[in-house]
Parts: structure tokens; C-alpha cells; sequence
């Protein structure tokens, strides 16, 4: 019997988030004050759970490594965020946005988590709107929705090209008017090290501050971790530099088990990668999927004179371009999903018809042309002028391109110097999000009572692949509409608890650890810095735990990172001391955990003999270059059990996933 207990509420689909909350203990208002909860991470879910929290009346105490919350990378979404409230009329409801999610993620999520946030979207757009998030409105003044891939309605709200910025504001003004409270205390520049439990409850964390090197204790009745995904892991992604995995992977070592290590999603529409010195790449909006069209030369010798500069993409005639998404996924053309139009122009680019002049010639063009000719005569229509010039019909259309998407377009001309209203934008897929994370089950917990995990760094919600819009959507449902429901659940124990002390011995313990650590990177006489070894493993990752998977190229890696792991604990030098600031510091351990993840992640891969969603294993793919599911076999969640040091020994729990209330069938977008 499986040692992972879902605890999904019984009933019919619909009913069993109702009917839960209606069943669940409850901690009246006079005794919340009681009561003292640590949040890991201030982004959308962080925000958003420690602002509800503290509005309930909880004492919450809540940590971030940056400088203030609102440098959280929550704040880099561009496009935009779902919710299933139908306003264009075109078939949407909370049911198609569940069916949405559970096949965008290949059949691979919890049926009861992806139909709860499906349900408590609507919601989400409410709250925002009530915070004053400026979200983009239709000439009537309704708010404006846009399409985002994999889905045939428009359930996506945005604020132009900035949506994670202005959602995580609005997060921020909660949590600031709570700060001004006291309920919550705010540290900035701190990291979690390490959680503390305390007779097998989570109770506590040790904590670096950044800025002093000083270790502190915090003592909690329950910790909750939102602190993002572990992307980084390939050194080059779309994540900010410092995002990590440590929070979540520390919970992992001291017993949270961890799922689905393997699901990564490769963003389709990512500035090529131009350098090998590059540490750092750009994401251009999914929403520009909508009016943008991608496609590269039809014929091999135009894309050689393209990446040699003797040809410019404005002067292949259109019946020389390959639009290839539109060609072959007819019924949703440039609007599939993430997965599905990243490997697209990966094998477009491995036959030859990459556009880019970089080291390995990968990049397709994503074009506004159309749109801007189509939305420009439109316009010419709309004010009456008869006989529009080429001239008059680009100006409207470029106008009415540059209110829906002007800043992004402002972003990639700084970047690349192209003007991408005359020339097409150059993308590529690049490592973005991350599916899995630390297990939960239907109220967020983790196998560690008292620890709960929400946002990107749970596995719950996704599956096997993201659609876009979902990361915000399901880091607000988290944090303002289930987990204040189900961690008053859990604590309605520890009222007559009184205050954890952190003078214990499992406090003594967990801040030596640390401690000894410190000491071991400063005086060990390395000769290479944090950043080779965290490039050498992203190489490895990137080329053989990447877009295309192999079974020998993921024994290799294993056996590869083990070295290089080996190698970083033999010659990593780290520069400086432990008080005060030590940047460098700060990544060896990032790294650290880093190294580990990344082994596991080849691990899991190598163990799920089939391709779904952002996994692909070329050794189980379609005639015709499909993921091959094998549902037989691998309809479970996977979760890892840590087990010591040796990454190979840790030990795999299987979730099945059961479907009562949806068709599992071969995903297409034909």
C-alpha cells in the first residue's frame, strides 16, 4: 500500500471542495493571535497566503532574499493570468477550464486539485480587481480577455505585457497594510537554511541574514514554503539568477518527499541564446502567440543565408515561409501548447531551418506582419478611409499592436536592436517553469505535518506541462482561497500550544549543520568558483535532461553529475566571510542543492519509460514526432523519498491518478 494518503475529500467532483470546507476544524478570531506561521517566499503565492493569513488574525512571520517583496520573480509574468468567467461568451466555464488544464498537462495532474482551482479562479479576478489591479478592458469598459496556448476561448486577463508585476503589487499592498498591523513581520534579505521539526512537526526554520551573515532561529506552529521552481537548475533559463531550489529541497532532505523532479517546461518564445558567456535569458510574452506567427524559411539554403547575413526574413516571399505550427496543428496553430511548439522548432531547427547565427544555429521567427496589415485594415474600415495606402494601413495596425503589446516590443528592440514591427521577433524554447515540486496532498501539506507548500514549489496543479496564465492563477487560488482554509484545519490543535521555543535541541542541531557548512566552503582551498560547477551541470542537464531525453543520455548524466557534484565538495572555492554579505556564498549552497535536484531529475526521467507532456523520451514517440504516453504504466504521481546522500538510493512512491470525471485520451491539436 502506498504510503501517500491524497486525503481527497469523497462526493461528486463539483461538490468536494464545498463540502470539505463545510467539514474542516476552524481557529476562532480571539485565538489566531495565538498562533505564529513562517511564509518562505513573498511572490504571488508567498504574498498572497501571508496577506490572508495575517487579515485572519494569525501572527505570521514572513521571509524573502531579496530586497522586498515586490523583487519576487512573480513579478517577470507578462501575459497574463485565467479564470473562467466567460466574459466574451465563446463556450468558456469552470469545467472547459478544467478540462483545459488536465489536457494540457497530459493527463497527468490530481483530477480534484486542477477542478478546485478551476473553481476559485473567478475569484482571484474579483480579489485583484477590488486591489485595484489595472487590468486591460474592452471598449465597453468589461475587462479584456486574450487566448493563450492550448485552449479554443479567451479566459485570459492581463495588464498589458506586465500582469505578474501589477498582481504582485496588489499582493503587496496586503501584505503591507498587515505589516503596518504588526501581524506581519517582514524579513527582508533573509534565507531560509534549513527546517526545524520538533516531535515530527514541522516548527521552525534557521535563517541567514544576507546582509549581516548573522544565523537566526524562528520558531513556528506551522511553515509554509512558496518559494518558487528550480528552472535554475540548468544555469541558463528565463528565471531570475538568484531563483533556487533550497527551501524546498532542505523540507525534501528532513522528509518531504518530492514529485515529479522530471516535469520541466521549455518555453517556446525565448530570445535565442546568443553567447557562451550568457548567464541569463529572456522570455518574450506567450501572449504574443496571438497576433504573432512563427515560421522559418521553407527552403534550407534561405535559412544558411539568413544565419550568414546575406538575407533579411522581410524579403522571403510568403509562399517561401514554413508556417509550421499552422501546418501541422491546424485546429490551434500558433496556439498550442508550450510543449508541443517547443519541440516543434526544435526539430525544425535539428533539420537545418534554424535563423539564428549563434554556436548551435537554433532560432524561428515569430512575425507581426499579418497582424499588423489585418488590424490596420480593420481600422482604415472603422474610420472611413476609402482606399487605405500600404502606408496609412501599417501605421493603424502597428498602433493598434503597439496598445496591446507596446513594453514587450520596447524590451526585445533593447535587447536585440531589431525593430520587431519591421522584423520579425528571433525566439527559441528555453527552460521556463517547473511541474514538479515538493508532494501535497488535497490540502497542501506535505508528508511533513505542519509543513505546507504552495505555488510553483508543489507539484499539484500541472501535470506533465503548464498551459500559460496558470502559474499566477494557481499561486493566488493557493494563497488567498485554499491553503488560509486548510492550515486553520491543522492548527485548530495548537491553541493551547503557546509559544514554540527554539532553544531545543532540534534548534541546536539544525543551526549546526548550517554552521558547520559556512565554515566548510570558507576554508576549503578550491580552485574554481561556484559559477564553473553550476555551468558545467547546466550543460549536462540542458543536453541530456532537456527538450529530447534518451535512455543512455540520462545514465550518462547521472553518472556525469555525480562527478561533477564530487568534483564541486572537492575544489569549490568560496571567496570572503561568513558575516556580512557573501554573494558567493550564498550560491555554493544553491548550488549544493542544485546538484543533487539535478540527479534526481535524470534519475526520475530515466525511471518514466514514456513521453508526456514536457517529458520526452525519443525512444517513446509517434511515427509522426508525438509524446507517446504509456498510461497502463505511468498513471501516477511519482514521488522520492530521500534516503541520505547518495541520491541513488532514494525510493519512489507512486499517487495513481484516477479519472472519474474525464476522458484520458491521446492529447492532440490537430
Amino acid at each position: 500500500m502506498s504510503k501517500l494518503d491524497s486525503k481527497i475529500p469523497a462526493g461528486p467532483l463539483k461538490d468536494k471542495w464545498k463540502n470539505h470546507k463545510d467539514h474542516m476544524n476552524l481557529v476562532a478570531p480571539n485565538n489566531r493571535d495565538k498562533i505564529d506561521i513562517i511564509v518562505v517566499g513573498t511572490g504571488l503565492a508567498g504574498g498572497s497566503a501571508a496577506a490572508t493569513l495575517a487579515e485572519q488574525g494569525y501572527n505570521v512571520k514572513a521571509f524573502c532574499y531579496q530586497d522586498s517583496p515586490r523583487r519576487a520573480h512573480s513579478i517577470a509574468a507578462q501575459g497574463g493570468i485565467n479564470a473562467a468567467k466567460n466574459y466574451q461568451g465563446d463556450g468558456d466555464s469552470t469545467y472547459r477550464l478544467f478540462y483545459d488544464t488536465i489536457k494540457g498537462g497530459d493527463y497527468r495532474a490530481r483530477e480534484a486539485n486542477v477542478y478546485r482551482l478551476a473553481e476559485v479562479s473567478a475569484n482571484i479576478i474579483d480579489q485583484c480587481v477590488s486591489q485595484g489591479v489595472p487590468f486591460g478592458r474592452d471598449y465597453g469598459g468589461q475587462l479584456d480577455n486574450r487566448s493563450f496556448g492550448g485552449v479554443q476561448v479567451k479566459r485570459t486577463f492581463y495588464a498589458k505585457g506586465q500582469t505578474g508585476q501589477q498582481l504582485l503589487l496588489g499582493a503587496y499592498s496586503a501584505m503591507s497594510r498587515q505589516i503596518g498591523k504588526g501581524r506581519i513581520k517582514m524579513y527582508n534579505r533573509h534565507e531560509m537554511m534549513d527546517l526545524v521539526i520538533v516531535d515530527g512537526k514541522a516548527r521552525g526554520i534557521i535563517a541567514r541574514n544576507l546582509v549581516t551573515g548573522e544565523i537566526e532561529r524562528h520558531s513556528a506552529h506551522a511553515v509554509v514554503i512558496a518559494s518558487g521552481g528550480y528552472g535554475n537548475v540548468y544555469f541558463l533559463s528565463t528565471n531570475a539568477m538568484g531563483s533556487n531550489v533550497s527551501a524546498a529541497w532542505k523540507i525534501h532532505k528532513k522528509g518531504a518527499y518530492f514529485a515529479n523532479p522530471c516535469y520541466v517546461q521549455i518555453h517556446p518564445t525565448c530570445i535565442p541564446v546568443h553567447g557562451t558567456q550568457q548567464s541569463k535569458l529572456t522570455l518574450m510574452s506567450e501572449s504574443l502567440r496571438n497576433s504573432g506567427r512563427i515560421w522559418v524559411p521553407k527552403k534550407i539554403e534561405d535559412a544558411v543565408a539568413i544565419r550568414e547575413g546575406k538575407l533579411r526574413p522581410e524579403n522571403i516571399k510568403e509562399e517561401d515561409r514554413d508556417y509550421y505550427l499552422e501546418r501541422r496543428y491546424p485546429a490551434f496553430g500558433n496556439l498550442v501548447p508550450r510543449d508541443v511548439a517547443s519541440r516543434a522548432a526544435k526539430e525544425r531547427c535539428d533539420a537545418g531551418f534554424g535563423i539564428e547565427n549563434n554556436d548551435t544555429k537554433e532560432g524561428v521567427y515569430l512575425d507581426f506582419s499579418t497582424e499588423i496589415i489585418k488590424k490596420g485594415k480593420e481600422a482604415a474600415i472603422e474610420k472611413h478611409i476609402h482606399n487605405p495606402t500600404d502606408q496609412q494601413i501599417y501605421d493603424l495596425g502597428k498602433k493598434w499592436v503597439e496598445e496591446k503589446y507596446g513594453n514587450l516590443f520596447v524590451m526585445y528592440e533593447k535587447i536585440t536592436a531589431d525593430d520587431p514591427y519591421k522584423t520579425p521577433m528571433k525566439i527559441y524554447p528555453a527552460v521556463h517553469y517547473t511541474m514538479g515540486g515538493v508532494w501535497v496532498d488535497y490540502n497542501l501539506q506535505s508528508t511533513i505535518p505542519g509543513c505546507f507548500v504552495i505555488g510553483e514549489a508543489n507539484f499539484s496543479d500541472h501535470g506533465a506541462n503548464r498551459l500559460g496564465a496558470s502559474a499566477l492563477m494557481q499561486g493566488l487560488a493557493d494563497g488567498y482561497f485554499v491553503l488560509p482554509y486548510t492550515i486553520a484545519d491543522y492548527l485548530s490543535a495548537d491553541i493551547r500550544t503557546g509559544e514554540i521555543p527554539t532553544n531545543s535541541g532540534s534548534f541546536d542541531e539544525a543551526e549546526k549543520g548550517i554552521k558547520d557548512k559556512i565554515d566548510f566552503f570558507l576554508n576549503n582551498k578550491g580552485t574554481h568558483s561556484v559559477d564553473y560547477f553550476h555551468k558545467k551541470l547546466g550543460h549536462i542537464m540542458w543536453n541530456k535532461v532537456g527538450m529530447g531525453r534518451t535512455p543512455e543520455g540520462l545514465r550518462e548524466a547521472i553518472k556525469e553529475i555525480e562527478e561533477v557534484r564530487n568534483d564541486f565538495w572537492k575544489n569549490v572555492k568560496v571567496p570572503g566571510e561568513g558575516e556580512g554579505m557573501n554573494t558567493e556564498l550564498e550560491k555554493a549552497f544553491r548550488v549544493a542543492d542544485f546538484l543533487e535536484l539535478g540527479q534526481l531529475m535524470a534519475i526520475d526521467a530515466l525511471h518514466r519509460n514514456e513521453s508526456c507532456g514536457g517529458h520526452f523520451r525519443e525512444d517513446h514517440s509517434t511515427p509522426d514526432g508525438e509524446a507517446e504516453r504509456d498510461d497502463v504504466n505511468y498513471k501516477y504521481v511519482g514521488a522520492w523519498e530521500y534516503q541520505g546522500p547518495d541520491i541513488n538510493t532514494e525510493v519512489l512512491h507512486k499517487e495513481e491518478l484516477i479519472y472519474e470525471n474525464i476522458e484520458v485520451k491521446t492529447r492532440s491539436y490537430k
